[in-house]
């Protein structure tokens, strides 16, 4: 064994598993040296879950990443000669209507994102794997992508590790835990071994279900928690004898009984000669934290191996039973069944990136081995570019605000996401049931008196409408439809389609208290956002103004989207939700690396935000505000920021609209926010909820929407919302930005489409939700860009105004045009759409007076 260095450029904790070895691959690939990998285990890994893994690799998911990961991931292994494609079934039992649907809804996921799954008949599923009851199954899923790592990924990480050896670019070294970590100054320096510490400039923890403890040594914690998966195993099974094949038939998931099954191959390889059965538990799913994990020397099995008790799976396996006989055929060996931990996430989304608290420290756990190399790469590219080839917002570190990273939330959120294991039919509105009422916003009570349909976004309770305007339904039920399809309806309230045109008709408050709010100040606060935003922000002239502007990356690619309030001695960044914690990190990195003298400071709880709108907003604002007159038109343009008194209370109104209403954003401190709200609703103003904020009304305006319209994969002139001149002072991405802008027309646009018509097979109206692919009418093949970026819904919903589903999408150049037909799938049946706006244009605005159809 080498000698343990003293300085390294990189460590990894946690080398061994495949995670590990996938980043110190491709970190050397992209020309990183002077790497060292520690493990407390073997390496490869003897204890973690890389070593009991089932390895198979399935290509189906409702996330473009997750796809994008899987599929590199396969191509990776494949190259290796590390992979066998043997193809995948998933199947749905006969009188499980609902999962047929699912498995309809995957394969067009599968079309959005670039997979090759396809529907499957009961008898061709028969031919491809002979030990199902054809009788059983009404139909399934083949994926022909879908299979297995050969002989291990366990023996891929190995391999990986030795390459990386061999180019003299990676020092390893077995059972050496981490025991602690150096930070001086914000920045990790080092990592203490009983071997000795070694300085470093960064540290990647890859330490799977021991990756909390790593991160607990900076005072941090990772939202994720190792779940016990029954793994167990029948046989003997001699099919696939003097073969040599690691495994015969494609790969089964019986996923209505939370299940899968494969054979282990050939009575000669390591497993082979067996049936194995996994399942994963929906009502009691087991987790432990990982402080209650055992070491190596005090385990029957193995840290990340626990005992098997048969009570756990015999109601699911009397099921797999019935439609595999096989397994109650075969001997049963208790012996080799276990329980192999694994882990589960807050919000489905791994924990990747670079420490919330210390500079050059990055995590990089809680992904499975069909993801593995795509990980790698993920995160070689980032700590080399800064970014990543796919927009990387549903993983990155970064997106979790304080309260979800504290033991309980991460208790209740993870055993909700380990009953969805294998289970996922999740509507794409789904709410959580833990973690809930964390953040309320001053007028909670007063929401719940008038029966607010309560959803939650970044901790805050957030009415979508409310039962008290049900009466409203009685004036608009001719314009509002019935959704009779329950997938469609579901987590969709009616009454929220008639706020939505009763604010079009008078006036209307919405609660935008969930607004992620930061104060930039300090001598460099300007220069750090001139820096950061595509927009102008200096100059005396933009002091005291609302500017909307976008963050780009170094690639001209659009980062973030929010508006910055233009104060004397600051700058306020008023951000979304879900986008705001990102973007709250990102700011304090760059202003260390720059070296600008800021405070960043979070004041998002001390703030509410209410939003008035409609065409009687100015009359209505003008009975409670003092001094009326200042309200007017000519007094108060729009984009301007004043500041106002109601109810006695100071009030900083933004007049702008996210609604296409005329109206204002309202802003104050918490503590007065109630008595606004009460003066605004003593006018007569009805309490909207926030479907027709960030739904239905954004979508007949064609606004564009942060981590879903707006990704890193898309430039500012494709979401066409690019300035008409640029600034003269630079900016991150100006270089690339102005590239772009001196093409003749950009690669691909986002467009606004309608469904022309939404009647499916069975006379049903449809109103679609999550992501459709969007194809050829001609060919029936979904539309790809001449950059090779797939086409596909990023926003989609009804809106009442128009009387039709409103989608946006970015469309190749090629098809992008009004009146362009094309069409798009849900759940397995194709819709004609149009496309009725190239760029941004706005369906409805009340400025135009009137509504497009």
């Amino acid at each position: 064994m080498a000698v343990f260095p003293q300085k390294a450029k990189v460590v990894i904790i946690g080398l061994g598993g495949i995670v590990g070895a996938s980043i110190a691959h491709h970190l050397i690939e992209r020309g990183w040296d002077d790497i060292v990998g520690i493990d407390k285990s073997g390496i490869p890994t003897d204890i973690g879950s890389t070593a009991h893994a089932s390895d198979f690799c399935y290509t189906t998911s409702h996330d473009f990443l997750s796809c994008w990961t899987t599929l590199y991931s396969i191509d990776f292994y494949d190259k290796l000669g590390h992979y066998a494609r043997v193809g995948g079934l998933e199947v749905a039992r006969v009188g499980d209507d609902d999962r047929m649907a699912e498995i309809k809804r995957k394969v067009t996921s599968g079309k959005a994102f670039g997979t090759r799954v396809s529907l499957i008949e009961p008898a061709e599923i028969k031919e491809k794997f002979p030990l199902i009851e054809e009788s059983m199954v009404q139909g399934g899923m083949w994926d022909p992508d879908a299979g297995l790592v050969i002989p291990r990924s366990q023996t891929v990480a190995g391999k990986l590790i030795d390459q990386g050896e061999k180019s003299g670019k990676l020092l390893s070294f077995a059972n050496t835990p981490a025991q602690s970590l150096i930070v001086k100054d914000g920045r990790i320096t080092g990592v203490v071994t009983h071997r000795g510490t070694i300085e470093a400039e960064y540290v990647i923890v890859c330490a799977g279900l021991w990756g909390r403890l790593i991160a607990e040594m900076v005072g941090e914690d990772l939202p994720v928690m190792p779940v016990d998966h029954p793994l167990t195993f029948f046989g003997p099974y001699n099919e696939f004898a003097n073969t040599g094949k690691e495994i015969g038939f494609p790969l089964m998931r019986d996923q209505g009984n939370s299940a899968y099954m494969r054979d282990t191959g050939d009575p000669k390889t390591a497993e082979g000669g067996q049936i194995e059965w996994g399942y994963y538990e929906e009502k009691n799913p087991r987790l432990c934290h990982p402080r209650d994990l055992l070491e190596k020397h005090e385990a029957r099995l193995s840290p990340s191996q626990r005992d098997l008790d048969m009570e756990q799976i015999i109601e699911p396996l009397e099921r797999a039973m019935e439609l595999t006989p096989i397994l109650g055929e075969l001997g049963y060996n208790e012996g080799h069944s276990f329980n192999g931990l694994l882990q589960v996430t807050t919000d489905g989304g791994p924990s990747v990136g670079e420490s919330q608290k210390v500079r050059g420290l990055w995590y990089c756990v809680a992904i499975w081995v069909k993801d593995g190399p795509g990980f790698g790469k993920l995160v070689a590219d980032w700590m080399t570019d800064g970014r990543t080839p796919i927009d990387h917002n549903r993983i990155d570190y970064s997106r979790f605000y304080p309260h979800m990273l504290e033991e309980s939330f991460i208790e209740g959120r993870c055993t909700e996401a380990a009953q969805k294991i294998y289970n996922p039919a999740v509507h794409p509105r789904e709410p959580y049931a833990t973690g809930r009422n964390v953040r309320r916003s001053p007028f909670y009570e007063r929401e719940k008196e008038l029966g607010g349909y309560f959803m939650e976004l970044g901790g805050w309770e957030r009415a979508h409408g409310y039962a008290a305007n049900e009466p409203l339904l009685e004036k608009y039920g001719d314009r509002i439809p019935v959704r009779e399809n329950e997938w469609d309806n579901r987590h969709f309230w009616r009454v929220s389609n008639a706020e939505h045109l009763a604010l079009s008709e008078d006036c209307g408050i919405i609660n935008l208290s969930h607004f992620a709010m930061y104060d930039i100040e300090g001598p460099d606060h300007v220069e750090l956002l001139e820096w950061l935003c595509a927009a102008k922000i200096g100059g005396d002239a933009n002091i005291g103004k609302g500017i909307y502007t976008h963050f780009l990356d170094d690639e001209g690619m659009v980062r973030a989207d929010f508006t910055v309030i233009r104060m004397a001695d600051r700058c306020r960044l008023i951000d979304g939700a879900d986008a705001g914690p990102r973007d709250f990190h990102y700011m304090r990195r760059v202003a260390q690396d720059k070296g600008f003298d800021v405070t960043i400071t979070d004041v998002t709880e001390r703030y509410v935000t209410i939003g008035i709108w409609g065409p009687n907003a100015r009359t209505n604002l003008q009975k409670v505000v003092e001094s009326p007159e200042n309200l007017s038109h000519e007094n108060f343009p729009f984009a301007a920021i004043k500041q106002i008194r109601i109810a006695g209370k100071n009030v900083t109104a933004f007049r702008i609209s996210y609604v296409g209403e005329q109206g204002w954003e309202l802003h104050m401190a918490y503590g007065d926010a109630l008595a606004v709200w009460d003066a605004l609703r003593s006018t007569g103003a009805i309490a909207v909820g926030v479907e027709t904020y960030a739904n239905s009304r954004r979508m007949e305006k064609s606004l564009r929407l942060q981590n879903a319209d707006l990704l890193t994969e898309y430039n500012l002139l494709e979401a066409d919302l690019a300035r008409p001149k640029v600034k003269e002072a630079d900016f991150r991405g100006k270089a690339k930005h102005l590239e772009y802008r001196a093409r003749e027309h950009q690669p691909a646009m986002l467009c606004t489409l309608v469904v022309t018509d939404n009647i499916d097979s069975n006379g049903v109206a449809r109103y679609p939700v999550g992501i459709l692919p969007v194809m050829d009418p001609e060919t029936g093949e979904t539309l790809v860009d001449e950059l090779g970026r797939r086409s596909f819904t990023t926003s989609i919903a009804y809106g009442p105004t128009i009387g039709k589903n409103i989608a946006l999408a970015y469309l190749p150049w090629s098809h992008a045009q009004e009146g362009r037909k094309l069409k798009v799938e849900y759940f397995g049946e194709t819709y004609p759409v149009e496309v009725v706006g190239v760029g941004y244009k706005p369906l409805y605005d009340a400025e135009n007076l009137k509504p497009r159809s």
